[in-house]
């Protein structure tokens, strides 16, 4: 029998790649080759299938994220590269449509979305970024919140604005511009790393 968890793995890259909305629940038992009242016995509704495929996308990058601070803890700007840079991994392969499909048609899903990104920006960027300017990596003259708020703070809506930059630019390109020129402008220049040197 099928575990709960294929399921979750099989939606997750289908409504990523395809939008929440788009991918049906009828092609989701076609590509698993089960029927769709299998699905509803592990979830109520589409809703709550998308809301646990969001959680568990979620819970992955938040158990990266705490290895890359467990790992690199004692430099906290390259900790704040290394996150974007397996964040912009993930939302490589996400479509435009998968975030907006989200906000218009699963509010709980989005929800939970949004959360996660205000944590991450606001509470894990923002305490590691104060981190670095205690430490003398970053300026002392500069506002941490406000670098927050206007280079990290809800990256994905960037990304995705009106055209997905993805199709304009390379991952690279937008990882360099959008994150480690942005973290060269605010640190000291005693402060390096091996992402300041390569780019």
């Amino acid at each position: 029998m099928i575990k709960k968890a294929e399921i979750l793995k099989c939606s997750i890259t289908n409504f990523t790649k395809f939008g929440s909305k788009r991918f049906t629940l009828d092609e989701l038992a076609r590509a698993l080759g089960i029927s769709k009242k299998t699905i509803y016995r592990y979830f109520k509704n589409k809703e709550d299938l998308v809301t646990c495929s969001i959680e568990t996308l979620l819970n992955d990058y938040k158990e990266e994220i705490n290895k890359i601070v467990a790992s690199n803890g004692n430099d906290p700007i390259l900790c704040v590269i290394l996150i974007y840079k397996r964040g912009f991994e993930y939302l490589k392969y996400f479509k435009p449509s998968f975030i907006f499909g989200l906000e218009k048609y699963y509010p709980k899903a989005s929800k939970l979305f949004n959360g996660f990104s205000n944590e991450l920006a606001s509470s894990i960027i923002y305490n590691l970024l104060t981190q670095a300017q205690t430490s003398g990596d970053i300026r002392p003259d500069v506002n941490v919140e406000l670098v927050v708020k206007v280079y990290f703070f809800r990256i994905d809506n960037i990304l995705f604005k009106t055209n997905n930059l993805f199709d304009l630019y390379g991952k690279q390109q937008l990882f360099k511009h959008m994150v480690v020129n942005n973290l060269k402008g605010v640190a000291t220049s005693q402060y390096s790393n091996p992402y300041f040197n390569d780019f």
